[in-house]
């Protein structure tokens, strides 16, 4: 047990003081995002809307997301992210506060989409400063640590959401989450010092490469726009099955999240160190985890029995601790080539994306077909990302090819 505890402070070691702040912040921020988990509960049985109706307002959650990582990734070429991760976590604190005021379908529309839209600003610029903070060989723990971080807040987030929704409301959530932003952002102000890492608020990106001129980041792009398509069911289509099939409480429903993020706080960190220590290829293991994802929810027609969704927890938790810090890190990498903001700001396009139309669809189609040919189609889209991912692999290997022969082709 010693060893095992000593095993797994050590995969702490080497981060630099920097990342364990950006990682406290987001640990405060993400521990109040108790709302997103609840937001498909709340506008069906609070607001009283209809699938359909839920589905597009969670399509507007993933435009806003769309166009707040774009909008992120330009605002920290051009007045760096320090000022950008501040504009957006005070603004959408305010937002969220604002948004348990609107009441109509148009008015939720437009307010959903502006919370996303400031609050996604924060992630292109919290990659670009978590690359400045940390060291090459630390890249992929230091983005497990954010991770952690977040999960951590997203393991006792909507346990306290749940026991929030019971004693007084949902309106107690926007409350929460905006407060929780605003006071991560003057966390930020207060903490941080860019000047500890000039390359953070880098504004001269004249000569930098595109990420849209780079076809493999491409093809990535698209398998994690796949992948993030079923992925995003657990916050949405899943938390209603649980409800609708299984009769699970709010509470009951926070709990099974809390635990996603706790094993994701226990195992990822130990887990990340063994594979890099083993220098496993990072293309096999988001392969892995993409697989893991899709079974977690096609397992979920296998029985009436309870008990399964659980084991489903477990293994989209699995699919999720393998497969999202080494997509973050080769994303990351890549960045190296070009732009760095506007290669982040596409990494985080592809989950807004999959925010769009995941949701939407997800609903839309349980509301046609059902939950059971729903979770069958959700295992589809594992195995197209699986697919894509393995041209990926390929692309990888043939421009290590042209790279080697360009290099041994140049004359002494």
């Amino acid at each position: 047990m010693k060893h095992l505890f000593n095993l797994y402070i050590n995969s702490f070691k080497g981060l630099s003081p920097e990342v364990w702040w950006l990682a406290l912040i987001t640990l405060i921020n993400r521990a109040g995002t108790m709302v997103v988990p609840f937001l498909s509960l709340y506008l069906t049985e609070d607001l009283k809307f209809t699938l359909p109706q839920v589905g597009w307002i969670m399509s507007a959650f993933g435009l806003g997301s769309v166009v707040g990582s774009w909008i992120g990734g330009k605002l920290t070429n051009h007045i760096g992210g320090y000022r950008t991760m501040i504009l957006s976590l005070v603004g959408s604190g305010f937002l969220f506060i604002g948004v348990q005021f609107l009441h109509t379908f148009n008015t939720l529309l437009i307010g959903i989409f502006l919370v996303m839209l400031v609050a996604d600003m924060f992630r292109p610029a919290m990659f670009v400063a978590l690359s400045a903070y940390s060291k090459p060989e630390n890249k992929t723990r230091s983005i497990t640590l954010i991770r952690l971080a977040i999960n951590l807040g997203f393991a006792g987030g909507p346990a306290v959401g749940g026991l929030i929704i019971t004693a007084i409301g949902y309106g107690g959530l926007f409350w929460v989450d905006g407060l929780t932003c605003i006071f991560a952002g003057l966390l930020i102000l207060k903490i941080l010092n860019p000047k500890r890492a000039p390359s953070m608020d880098d504004v001269s990106p004249n000569h930098s490469a595109s990420p849209y001129k780079d076809g493999v980041f491409l093809l990535f792009i698209l398998a994690m726009c796949v992948f993030g398509l079923a992925f995003m069911q657990f916050f949405s289509t899943i938390p209603i099955y649980y409800k609708d099939v299984h009769v699970l409480t709010e509470f009951e429903i926070g709990l099974l999240f809390g635990a996603n993020g706790f094993l994701i706080f226990l195992v990822e960190m130990p887990l990340v160190k063994y594979f890099e220590d083993r220098k496993t290829s990072t293309i096999r293991l988001m392969i892995i985890g993409a697989l893991m994802v899709g079974f977690s929810f096609v397992l979920l027609n296998f029985t009436s029995w309870s008990g399964i969704v659980v084991i489903s927890v477990l293994l989209i938790t699995m699919g999720e601790i393998i497969a999202f810090p080494f997509s973050n890190s080769f994303a990351m990498n890549r960045a190296n080539r070009g732009n760095k903001g506007e290669y982040m700001a596409l990494y985080t396009i592809a989950f807004s994306f999959a925010h769009i139309f995941s949701h939407n669809g997800g609903l839309q189609l349980i509301d046609k077909l059902g939950f059971y040919t729903t979770w069958f189609l959700i295992g589809g889209l594992g195995l197209i990302a699986v697919f894509l991912l393995l041209v990926v692999k390929h692309a990888l290997k043939t421009e290590e090819q042209v790279d080697l022969q360009r290099t041994t082709s140049k004359p002494l």
